[in-house]
Parts: C-alpha cells; structure tokens; sequence
C-alpha cells in the first residue's frame, strides 16, 4: 500500500512540475524577464540529485529508527475509524516539526552550513525548489521521531513529508501575487519570496512549509512589502557554481573562523552560534543587522 502511494505520488508530482515550470520559462521568456539562467537551472538539478542520492541511500535507516520509537507510542489515532482526523492531525503536526526544524536550519551555524545552498540562488523561480540541503536528510528524520511517539505511523510520516514537499516546491515563484485571505494560514508564494530575500528585515522569517501560523505565533513573521525589491541569495554571495563550492562553501567559512585565536568558547559559537556571529564583530548575525537597520 506505501508503496503504491509513493508510486502514485511520483506519478502526479512530475507532470505537475512539468507543466508549472514550462509555463514559468515561457512566462519569463516571453515577458523578458529573466527568471531562468542555464547555470543556475543546472545547479539546482546537481544539488536535488545529490540531495535525492543521498536520501535514497538513509531512508532505511531513518525509517528504522521512526519505528523503533514507534513501538513506544504513547497514544494513537486509529486511521482506519477516524481517517481525516488522523491525516489532518499529521499533515499539522509533521508541518509544525518542519518548521522548528528549518527554524533551527537558520539559527544554528552548523545546520546552516547544510541549509546555505537552498539560498545560495541569486535567481527565485519554480526550480530553486528542488535546490536542495544536500545533507539533510542525514538528520531530517530525527524531527520526527515525537510523530512516531505520539501514535503516527513513520510510513505516513514520510509520506506527508513527501507530499508537503511537493506544495513546498510550488510557492518558488516570482509570477503569483498576494493569495488574499489565503495569506492568513498558508505559506503563499508571497511569504516565501521573503524567505528567501536576502533584504536585512526579511532574513530568517517566514520558515513554515504548508502553513504560516507558526510563524506567526513564534515570531518569525514578516509580509513582503509591495513595491520594495526583493533581493534573493545571500547576505555575501557565491558569486560560484563550482559544484563543491555550492555544497561546502560555509563549511570552509567555519573552518577559516575555528583558526582565529580565539577561546573554545568563541570557537563553538563559531560553529553552533547563528550564522554571522564574530567575536570582534567583523560580521554580523541577522539579529544584529536587523537592530542596526532600526537605529539609522
């Protein structure tokens, strides 16, 4: 039965991509607007093949281990008597477990330096979708072991992953506007142009998959002002596409900064501090950018 589902998951997703990302390139060429570069479309490919590789090659494992805590589940909603409680509950509760987990992405260096190259494009369009965190499933799975806890089955769970992946990827895009009351509860193609913005009062905001209340509950939103450019990419550019460099380039960044002579407190900030900490303020966190900003 999973695997059927996942066939006909597979089987819906790509003629949707197909068709979306056509109609984008052709919007964009057709508009001269310049969305899509032959560099930056065949990095994207690169990083999701990596990505996907890699997810390939741990999913037994993960899996494994959502099924050892599994086996300790302290409640359960029976899926069979009460199917759209049970969905519904998960696609909330696997949405909410994204968010602190792509939250945690932002604020910690050392997840950072995985999570950099989803933001490393300069460009915004429906492929920077499948730009993805190499290394992350590595660790992804361990965000939902309190899903197998508390009564899912770890099938689903990676199931509803999947599935809000693929509403992820589609809220990459520069050509749909503002989605009226839906901006309210959804992550819109609105929120998540600022998530990616590089602008200083859009950095680390707007981290929700599916749904944009817990950013607003946790703080973390913020609305994309009209008529005020977004920027995409980083604070500091690559300005690269080798392909090492658009996988390690931060990770290189932390082991230039672990030479500095510096105290082993200094040093661990350097690595699981957020990203742009210095103990001589020669950089910036988005925090501190942010205040400055405010100041002027």
């Amino acid at each position: 039965m999973h695997e059927f589902r996942e066939a006909l998951l597979v089987k819906l997703s790509i003629p949707i991509y197909t068709i979306v990302i056509a109609i984008e390139i052709l919007y964009s060429y057709w508009k001269q607007k310049k969305y899509y570069s032959t560099k930056g479309l065949l990095s994207n490919l690169y990083l999701t093949t990596l990505n996907f590789s890699l997810d390939i090659l741990v999913r037994g494992i993960c899996l494994g281990v959502l099924w050892y805590f599994y086996q300790f589940k302290f409640t359960e909603i029976d899926k069979v008597i009460h199917p759209v409680i049970y969905w519904s509950a998960l696609l909330f509760a696997e949405d909410f477990a994204f968010y602190w987990m792509h939250r945690i992405d932002h604020y910690c260096r050392f997840f950072w330096a995985v999570h950099v190259t989803h933001h490393s494009s300069e460009e915004f369009n429906l492929t920077v979708g499948f730009r993805s965190s190499v290394f992350q499933p590595l660790y992804r799975f361990i965000y939902f072991i309190p899903l197998s806890l508390v009564g899912f089955d770890p099938l689903d769970v990676m199931f509803m992953y999947a599935a809000t992946q693929i509403y992820g990827i589609l809220i990459h895009t520069k050509t749909v506007g503002k989605l009226g009351f839906l901006e309210l509860f959804l992550s819109t193609p609105s929120h998540h142009r600022v998530h990616h913005a590089s602008n200083v009062r859009y950095l680390d905001k707007n981290m929700g998959m599916v749904f944009i209340i817990w950013d607003r509950l946790f703080g973390t939103f913020e609305e994309e002002i009209e008529g005020e450019e977004v920027i995409y990419g980083l604070t500091e550019n690559l300005k690269s596409y080798n392909p090492m460099t658009m996988v390690f380039h931060e990770w290189l960044s932390i082991l230039e900064d672990l030479k500095k002579q510096t105290s082993i407190k200094n040093k661990l900030m350097y690595v699981f501090g957020p990203p742009g900490w210095s103990h001589d303020g020669s950089k910036k966190t988005s925090k501190q950018l942010r205040n400055q900003l405010k100041s002027k």
